[in-house]
């Protein structure tokens, strides 16, 4: 992970957070001084297709984040991606999140939240080249191999009403759009 997050400024992105050193890592030492198996949080920027922190599945507290002209263009780089371990979009429009979510191929959907993991009784669920986790092959989790579960994740507050121009105009928002649900939803 700490190779990957290195790779970003090399290839053209910047680490706006960097969890490999400084004080995140004092913390953490060890009496004897060794820093151990520890990494603080990460955010990267400027992200594309072609970079190892994008190419690469990173199992660690790295988040990338992509800028995009249309959220259509960014759900395409995102079905594009070999992996679909988990995604998020943030948004005040319900119709986005909708659109989002029914369309981005991932296996873990967050809508306003960072990370879009719920509580361990809701499972694992992958994607593509992102395997179904900590479940077993055989038995209804086999079954299970050949469908494919997606979990979304959403939290609403109270936002500004605001016009999503961009969606109207693609046929995929009206004006009126609300958010359908409040509480965290499975889906298979």
């Amino acid at each position: 992970v700490v190779g990957i997050v290195g790779s970003v400024e090399r290839e053209g992105g910047k680490v706006e957070l960097d969890g490999r050193n400084g004080e995140q890592m004092e913390r953490m030492r060890t009496g004897n001084g060794s820093r151990g198996f520890w990494m603080g949080p990460t955010v990267v920027s400027g992200v594309r297709k072609g970079m190892r922190v994008y190419d690469e599945e990173v199992f660690g507290p790295v988040l990338c984040v992509v800028e995009k002209e249309t959220l259509k263009e960014a759900v395409e780089m995102i079905n594009q991606n070999k992996y679909g371990n988990g995604t998020s979009v943030f948004t005040s429009r319900g119709a986005t999140a909708r659109w989002f979510r029914e369309n981005v191929d991932a296996g873990q959907v967050g809508v306003n939240v960072p990370i879009p993991l719920g509580p361990p009784s809701m499972g694992f669920t992958g994607s593509r080249g992102s395997i179904l986790g900590d479940l077993p092959f055989y038995g209804p989790t086999g079954v299970q191999f050949f469908t494919k579960p997606k979990t979304v994740i959403e939290r609403w507050q109270q936002f500004e009403d605001e016009d999503d121009d961009q969606l109207r105009d693609e046929g995929h928002a009206s004006r009126n759009a609300v958010p359908d649900t409040n509480i965290p939803t499975s889906r298979s």
